[in-house]
């Protein structure tokens, strides 16, 4: 059981990277999300942009690295306690990483649109 667990849905800031050291896979990519922040002195709408980095391994990272910068994905994931305590001192760095369970792909991007249009 994980302690903590996300759901997200956001669209793809880079072309994913699909990484392999020795038998082991994985792909690291972010997520990227705007949602409203109010509006501004001259009343105009306010967006906040929010950027989650999330990592996924062997199958999922393979499916995952298909896809194009501004694809959407809508992603569960689990969080993973990375603490270290550096060599040079006693106080432990606490750190994190968000570990795919399952996803989906939502809508395609720009590249992936203009992609379906040159085959058709």
């Amino acid at each position: 059981m994980n302690s903590f667990n996300l759901r997200a849905i956001g669209h793809l800031a880079n072309n994913p990277e699909l990484v392999q050291q020795g038998e082991h896979v994985f792909t690291r990519f972010c997520l990227i999300g705007n949602d409203y922040a109010g509006k501004d002195g001259h009343g105009e709408a306010k967006e906040v942009t929010t950027a989650l980095y999330l990592i996924a391994f062997g199958g999922k990272a393979v499916t995952i690295a298909k896809a194009r910068k501004g694809d959407q994905l809508i992603v569960e994931a689990h969080v993973r306690a990375n603490n270290w305590t550096p060599a040079d001192s006693q106080e432990t760095v606490y750190d994190y990483s968000f570990v795919v369970d399952d996803f989906k792909f939502g809508a395609p991007g720009k590249a992936k649109r203009a992609e379906f249009e040159q085959r058709a």
